[in-house]
């Protein structure tokens, strides 16, 4: 055999490797999280939680991200996918309407934004809340005349029992999830210091989490 038979035969194979290694060997992709800078991910039942510049362990790197798509770099290919993105051939759409995928802060409290009749608003989800809860300035400041449209009642709190109005709240949104017709309450005092998320909303949406990763779909 002849020195350019044998070098034809080492190179092909060589070639072979380095073609068949670029292929993506990754069978599903789900976006979960898109936030500012960073997505969170599920590669093939893993999560991942990629910043701009940043590779996964099987190598997808994050370009650019925003609250409402990331871009993403796969085998040397880059696209834009928004919230509940998924990639591959074994993808069975899933039932339901819009999500808003929740990441903790580093307290393990759930944040999210949202808006109450129209009104921005930051909420703190929380289940053990059984209404939307405000304290007096925030109602105000949204625009509800608690005193006058509200039913008053006591609410059991940690120094002891309050005066609420039970409201209406006309539109709650979270995300791209907006529920009509909230019932809350509007605390006449400063407590609490944030908006609940209470269960008068969580009850009407489908809740479940993804490692620390919270999702609430709209049914």
């Amino acid at each position: 055999m002849t020195k350019q038979a044998m070098y034809r035969l080492l190179i092909i194979p060589l070639l072979l490797l380095f073609y068949t290694g670029s292929v993506l060997a990754i069978e599903n992709i789900n976006i979960l999280g898109l936030f500012k800078n960073k997505v969170i991910l599920k590669v093939d039942g893993k999560q991942r939680i990629l910043t701009v510049g940043k590779k996964s362990p099987e190598g997808i790197m994050l370009i650019s991200a925003n609250s409402r798509e990331a871009v993403l770099e796969i085998d040397g290919v880059q696209d834009t996918y928004t919230l509940g993105s998924h990639i591959g051939g074994k993808f069975e759409k899933p039932s339901g309407g819009k999500i808003s995928t929740i990441a903790p802060d580093e307290q393990g409290m759930y944040w999210v934004n949202g808006s109450i009749n129209g009104f921005q608003v930051d909420f703190v989800v929380d289940t053990g809340a059984t209404l939307i809860s405000m304290n007096k300035h925030q109602a105000k400041r949204i625009g509800l005349d608690y005193k006058l449209t509200g039913k008053e009642a006591r609410s059991n709190t940690a120094s002891g029992l309050s005066k609420i109005f039970i409201v209406k709240l006309d539109k709650v949104r979270v995300g791209d999830i907006e529920i009509a017709n909230v019932a809350g309450a509007v605390h006449d005092s400063d407590f609490p210091k944030v908006i609940l998320l209470g269960n008068t909303f969580l009850n009407r949406v489908n809740m479940k989490r993804e490692g620390k990763i919270l999702q609430l779909q709209d049914r």
